[in-house]
């Protein structure tokens, strides 16, 4: 946030920070985290996560001038959520995955509209995005989960330090405790949060229809425009005060007691839900290696292909492109859906097995 740090300062990409990231213990089927951040839930809290990310200046100011969020919403959420679960998920290859993310992140810098310099591997920056993410199941986890103790609140602070070494970034932002994460949370959305354009571009998001979904626009349209709506009062809900202020955004009693009541069906709606639907694909796959259901070096999950971004767009190193598979990896995995959601399946972590023995 116009800091005055050197390039070489806010890109923390040496020998020591990759080998820490090496290192360190990749979280396992036994964490909270793998049980809450492969929900589907979370998905719910998508207007929450942009928004609270962009208000963020350094932030807000690289998605301004770098994001093709606006054009291809549904497609870079979409494919950016396979490596960002992989940092949680991919065991002994998660460092590997953080490594990738952060490659992504290099070449976005510049200036923002108010003359203060940015660069997206700014050490504080880039914790700012993953705070958000520990945030995001910790929303998701109290509002449509069932709740958390203050102990399991705890857990999730150190499993987030845990996660967060995988990227092999400076860990000089991390707060050291539980307690001063709820300070250094409390004061980012009173003091440094702002209502910039890429925030406001995330409250009036309209969701372009895909270019392969067989749907007249107007049906599409029609379709997501209640969903966002929707979204963005979950939103307001979520918000700590002060930000609810500055966005201008109005919440009652009567909306909290809605939304703890809409929160419960959900909760007991998804004890109906399977697993090969209610968990993210990066994170039922590894749910199956940790059991040995598959070899434990198992190629990872990539985004479909046609979530891939716009071919003017691929050779830039911003960018996640998928792995093309081939015609048989293809078919092998259309087989296993089927078989899966016909019934041949057993439940993952936390659905009724003890850790370690998730499908």
């Amino acid at each position: 946030m116009g800091t005055g740090l050197s390039e070489d300062a806010m890109t923390p990409t040496t020998t020591t920070t990759k080998n820490a990231a090496a290192a360190a213990n990749p979280l396992g089927p036994d964490s909270l985290t793998w049980k809450y951040f492969g929900d589907l839930r979370t998905g719910m809290l998508g207007v929450w996560i942009g928004a609270i990310q962009n208000m963020y200046p350094e932030l807000g100011a690289g998605v301004e001038d770098h994001s093709i969020l606006l054009r291809e919403p549904l497609q870079r959420v979409a494919r950016s959520v396979y490596p960002i679960m992989g940092v949680v998920y991919d065991g002994e290859r998660a460092a590997q995955t953080g490594e990738q993310i952060k490659s992504y992140h290099h070449s976005i810098k510049g200036v923002d509209t108010k003359g203060r310099r940015y660069h997206a591997l700014n050490p504080e920056t880039f914790y700012w995005a993953h705070a958000t993410f520990f945030m995001l199941i910790i929303k998701t986890a109290e509002y449509f989960c069932g709740g958390l103790t203050e102990a399991e609140k705890r857990q999730l602070f150190d499993e987030h330090v845990q996660w967060y070494r995988m990227y092999g970034m400076s860990m000089r932002p991390v707060p050291e405790t539980w307690e001063d994460f709820q300070v250094y949370w409390d004061t980012k959305c009173r003091e440094e949060l702002e209502i910039n354009r890429a925030t406001m571009d995330i409250f009036e998001i309209r969701i372009p229809k895909p270019w392969f979904v067989l749907m007249p626009t107007p049906v599409w349209d029609q379709l997501f425009k209640p969903m966002v709506g929707a979204q963005r009062w979950i939103a307001a809900g979520l918000f700590d005060e002060a930000l609810r202020e500055k966005a201008g955004m109005r919440w009652t009693p009567g909306d909290e007691v809605l939304l703890r009541l809409f929160g419960k069906f959900v909760e007991f709606a998804f004890l109906a839900v399977p697993d090969e639907i209610r968990l993210h694909p990066r994170a039922l796959t590894a749910y199956r290696r940790a059991q040995g259901k598959l070899p434990a070096d198992a190629p990872l999950v990539e985004a479909p292909g046609f979530m891939a971004p716009p071919r003017d767009r691929r050779g830039l190193p911003m960018h996640y492109v998928p792995q093309r598979k081939s015609l048989l990896d293809r078919a092998g995995s259309l087989v296993h859906t089927t078989f899966s959601l016909t019934g041949l399946r057993r439940p993952a972590r936390g659905r009724g097995e003890k850790s370690g023995k998730a499908a």
